[in-house]
């Protein structure tokens, strides 16, 4: 899809108008552009958007009286080798944010000595610029390489300089996809375990990209994961400078200037008092303290929530200290201890001497884990699918029936107080300890691989509806975000498509928000797009991001890439009219309805799927202006919509979907005696040729009965202008055209 429009400020230079004009796809003996100058030809043809089409192949470049020409893939134009001015004409660009300065400069942000040490490493020594244009920064996984780099951006380049974090939506690193724009720094991440994987070939690449940077005052700074920089560092590059972060920032630190930031100075001296709270929270990773300042605060409301309940002031100064201190210190603690005589030794039987739980209170405590307070019905039965759920095989003749067995174990009130809960006098379970139950879930989670898969089962099959504020989600969510791999992906996707494909859906909406896992379950969803029983995911959740009124030009691209691969990949009719009803719902938004155009225009250059090009001039149809189809108007010039309009009609899959929208056209129009002849003119020409009689007939017939301002029949109009008079005695109008 098309993110560069035709920009009327630099035409293409005039046609050789003594030249025979090249015949034009699909047959057509001549190029019909409506209300265009004919000098100038049509934008050129673009690859499509799809991340395995990616281009490393460099144009030819050579410089003569000054300037610099560039020939075959012309992505650069050059006036001046000392002023290069860069304008972008390829579709296939990877997309990104704008950041603000400010913003970024006002965050929390904890610079150790070893970080210190390489920021310095990073700067040109005299000037305090950035070294290189191209600066590659290694780190392991969650130590924020990121933030680093950001902040390096914003503190060390020009203020003039625009800060962009681009998203990598392809399927293997590529120079040809890198944007370039004057006085611009972009940071992208290289994270993913598939896509992500360099090649000596793009850093030799990168190399050549970096002189164009360093003529265009930009800069780009890629953070890379450790596990994915092998045997690259043979051998320096120009224009490419290498640092390896080795050490995330101290967590302590971290979480003091995050909680501080965000005027939680109270829970900062909780931290700094509470010895246990520093010994939890010692050795995180950046991520993880990022975590354990959300998880503080988290805490401090639930204590805040306490008070009240309990009729305490609803402040921070009314809060008991020690409650508090006790709450946080709770949070921030993994549990493991205690969850390693809970889950100790295989027991049979609950005995008072011994923590270690049998499977059915196991069973109890996960339940109580994900749904915290709730009434004792709920829990129980919640427990009980999670019991059958992994239960190996069916019981035997001689095993006892599952009423005998739960009637002869302890009571359900017994096992609740045992595992540290509660119940009210009203049969409520309390379970007041979120951070707990998330311990308990992590705990099972690392230490039973063969509880995984029947612990997604469970979760997604008791989830009472798909909404993020269902506590099953949230666990699935939560899940997610922290083991997003590939391999989770796969088999979340495996499971949860089956059972709840609504469920699957919210968890992929709230994945792909996530800046750690939201490129993996990108990726992700553009794989499943190819696939039928997944497609109406991939549907739903490109719906909800396109519905935002907020949404970035990044998000709406990967949106809008998936739902074209939907309409590329899948023959199923109920599909193709689900991606339909989205396109035209939300065809009317700016964002949308640019990259709809694009993907019209791609399918009438013969570069994109006649599918989606379909689908998305179909959903432009809905579109008006001054009375008008908005396609048949000047302000759609970029379309050749006559053309569309008979390719649509010559295609039998397609002519029952277009007619009815022509039909509409004519209907919303014949009451107007100026726009009713200017729509029909236009559609003409779309009508006549080889094998569209069925086409017009069948047109006609939906026409009937319809009558302009001056009472004439609309089918009979067309038919005279259709038929020829020498062959209306064989094919007389239709029905009632009369």
């Amino acid at each position: 899809m098309s993110e560069a429009p035709f920009d009327p400020d630099r035409p293409h230079p005039p046609a050789d108008e003594s030249s025979p004009a090249a015949p034009a796809p699909h047959g057509w003996k001549s190029s019909w552009r409506r209300h265009q100058d004919t000098r100038y030809p049509s934008t050129p043809a673009e690859p499509p958007d799809d991340p395995s089409a990616d281009q490393d192949d460099e144009p030819a470049v050579y410089a003569a009286d000054g300037a610099i020409h560039l020939h075959r893939r012309v992505d650069v134009v050059a006036q001046h080798i000392d002023e290069v001015i860069l304008e972008t004409r390829k579709q296939d660009l990877l997309e990104g944010d704008a950041q603000d300065r400010k913003v970024l400069l006002q965050q929390p942000f904890v610079r150790s000595e070893h970080w210190t040490e390489v920021w310095d490493q990073a700067l040109h020594t005299g000037t305090a610029g950035l070294r290189q244009p191209v600066l590659i920064v290694v780190a392991p996984r969650s130590f924020g390489s990121s933030t680093f780099a950001l902040r390096l951006l914003a503190e060390r380049t020009d203020t003039r300089t625009t800060l962009v974090k681009l998203e990598a939506d392809w399927s293997r690193p590529s120079r040809g996809r890198l944007p370039l724009e004057r006085d611009h720094a972009y940071q992208l991440d290289l994270k993913h375990p598939e896509n992500d994987v360099l090649s000596a070939d793009f850093l030799n690449a990168l190399s050549k990209h970096a002189e164009h940077l360093q003529g265009a005052r930009s800069y780009l700074v890629l953070t890379v994961a450790q596990d994915l920089w092998t045997d690259h560092h043979l051998g320096e590059r120009s224009g490419i400078h290498v640092l390896h972060l080795c050490q995330a920032p101290d967590a302590q630190q971290l979480i003091e200037a995050r909680l501080a930031n965000h005027g939680y100075g109270r829970l900062v001296e909780v931290l700094r008092s509470s010895a246990k709270a520093k010994a939890s929270v010692r050795g995180l990773s950046a991520v993880g303290a990022a975590r354990a300042a959300r998880t503080a605060v988290e805490a401090f409301e639930e204590q805040l929530r306490f008070d009240r309940q309990s009729g305490q002031p609803a402040t921070a100064d009314g809060t008991e200290w020690l409650a508090l201190v006790q709450r946080v210190e709770a949070a921030l603690t993994d549990w493991r201890v205690e969850l390693d005589s809970r889950f100790g030794e295989s027991t049979t039987r609950h005995s008072s001497d011994n923590p270690s739980l049998t499977l059915e209170d196991r069973c109890l405590l996960l339940a109580l884990a994900v749904w915290q307070s709730a009434p004792m019905p709920q829990v129980t039965r919640s427990a009980s699918k999670l019991q059958e759920s992994i239960a190996s095989s069916p019981a035997g003749a001689a095993a006892l029936s599952p009423a005998h067995s739960a009637f002869s174990s302890r009571g359900l009130r017994r096992r609740i107080m045992d595992v540290g809960a509660d119940v009210d006098t009203q049969d409520t379970v309390l379970f007041d300890r979120p951070a707990y139950g998330r311990a308990v879930l992590e705990y099972v989670w690392d230490n039973y691989d063969v509880m995984r898969e029947p612990l997604i089962t469970w979760l997604a099959g008791t989830a009472a509806d798909p909404s993020p504020e269902d506590r099953a989600v949230q666990v699935l969510t939560e899940l997610t975000v922290r083991h997003g791999t590939v391999e989770y992906l796969d088999l979340l996707g495996k499971i949860t498509g089956r059972v709840r494909p609504d469920v699957l859906g919210t968890v992929m909406d709230n994945a792909v928000r996530d800046e750690h896992v939201g490129r993996l379950a990108w990726s992700k969803l553009y794989r499943w797009a190819a696939r039928t029983e997944y497609a109406p995911v991939v549907i739903a959740v490109c719906r909800r991001i396109l519905q935002e009124t907020d949404v970035t030009a990044s998000a709406a691209k990967m949106a809008m890439v998936r739902l074209r691969r939907v309409a590329q990949s899948n023959e199923d009719r109920d599909i193709r009219r689900t991606v339909l009803a989205v396109f035209e719902e939300l065809a009317d938004r700016p964002e949308v309805k640019q990259r709809l155009v694009a993907e019209v225009r791609s399918w009438q250059q013969d570069k994109g799927s006649a599918h989606s090009g379909g689908l998305a001039f179909m959903a432009l149809t809905h579109l008006t202006d001054d009375g008008m189809p908005w396609l048949m108007t000047p302000s759609a010039s970029d379309i050749e919509a006559v053309r569309a309009v008979q390719d649509l009609l010559k295609d039998t899959a397609t002519t029952a979907e277009i007619i009815p929208r022509l039909t509409a056209w004519i209907r919303d129009c014949a009451d107007d005696p100026d726009l009713y002849p200017l729509l029909r003119d236009q559609l003409l020409p779309a009508l006549r040729g080889h094998n569209m009689f069925d086409a017009g007939a069948s047109l006609m017939q939906d026409l009937r009965g319809l009558t302009t301002t001056d009472g004439a029949s609309v089918a009979d109009d067309f038919y005279h202008h259709l038929v020829d008079v020498r062959l209306r005695p064989v094919f007389p109008p239709p029905g009632d055209a009369a």
